[in-house]
């Protein structure tokens, strides 16, 4: 694959990147609490694959495959518990036969459960995923259901990171993060095409309270108002100290005070887009929890990206023994 144009070659091995709260090593050393609290619904995905053409409005198209399988914030604590990690996954289950098909694999998973509510009306959140060999679409429904302070989660499970899986900001976010801060917790946020742009106080104020910022490329031009990504790492660089632009099939970029990297993607048999991205995420902070360089934390990102899209949904995420074994594929 292609290096992004215009993006400078990183080094494959960087300077390792400081831990902000002073000793290097890993993040979770010195903490009582979880490694990881992940914040975010859980998804059942229904992903239609190798479909026989484009979907449109007053046309029927027939699928050659169909899987149904656990996604929204389940991919991303599921994947961290994979990789050994200590986490606690904040989400709302319901009645329902969805809220019973993700409990089932949570616990399949040996997730910790203190950060789960049950509730006795249907809590559904579903996606319909149409899945192509570069890119999807998805149709998604979720039940209202008021949802926890973020603050109040950060004050009970005091973790080494807050991880969000969308772009969240206005001033209940801000004081939650300032709480995070306090409590000398990094926060790690995507953007999963949530509204918003640096234009606004509300999404600039957040994210200068934010350790690590992954959008995907779409997202990185979107919010910024960039013309280019490599426009767009410079100015998310300057608002986070980590700033991450995913690119799909041509790898990611990363940037940390002055250092850049990059890592092309790895060339894998595509079965389904459905959360590579929030399997990236995993990778990328599963290395950065025990202390890796801006490039190692990168390679993870690409291996764990890389390894999702050979099934269907998140099905592939990667344990750490097969991570070890991915990492091994990529070039010196």
């Amino acid at each position: 694959m292609a290096h992004a144009q215009g993006v400078p070659q990183a080094p494959r091995h960087d300077t390792p990147l400081a831990d902000p709260r002073g000793a290097r090593g890993d993040l979770t050393a010195r903490r009582t609490g979880a490694s990881v609290l992940v914040v975010g619904a859980y998804s059942v995905d229904l992903v239609f694959r190798e479909l026989a053409g484009p979907v449109a409005f007053g046309s029927e198209v027939w699928a050659g495959g169909l899987g149904m399988v656990p996604g929204g914030a389940f991919t991303l604590a599921m994947g961290l518990r994979r990789l050994g990690r200590d986490v606690v996954w904040a989400a709302d289950f319901g009645s329902d036969v969805f809220s019973r098909e993700v409990l089932t694999a949570a616990r399949a998973e040996g997730l910790d459960e203190d950060g789960f509510r049950h509730h006795p009306q249907p809590v559904r959140n579903v996606t319909v995923a149409l899945s192509g060999p570069e890119d999807r679409a998805m149709i998604a429904y979720e039940d209202p259901i008021a949802v926890r302070p973020l603050e109040e989660l950060i004050e009970t499970h005091r973790p080494a990171v807050v991880m969000l899986p969308y772009l969240q900001f206005g001033p209940e976010v801000s004081a939650a993060l300032d709480v995070a801060a306090r409590h000398g917790a990094e926060v790690f946020m995507d953007c999963q095409d949530y509204p918003g742009h640096l234009g606004m106080p509300d999404v600039a104020k957040a994210l200068s309270q934010v350790q690590v910022f992954a959008p995907n490329e779409a997202e990185a031009l979107r919010i910024t108002g960039a013309d280019s990504v490599v426009e767009a790492l410079e100015i998310l660089a300057d608002m986070v100290p980590v700033a991450v632009i995913k690119r799909g099939g041509d790898g990611a970029v990363a940037a940390e005070g002055g250092r850049r990297a990059e890592r092309a993607a790895l060339p894998v048999p595509v079965v389904d887009t459905t959360g590579a991205g929030d399997c990236f995420n995993v990778g990328f902070l599963h290395e950065r929890l025990a202390g890796g360089s801006l490039d190692a934390c990168l390679a993870a990102g690409v291996v764990c990206g890389a390894a999702a899209v050979t099934g269907p949904g998140s099905s592939a995420a990667l344990d750490s023994t097969r991570l070890r074994t991915w990492l091994a594929r990529l070039p010196a």
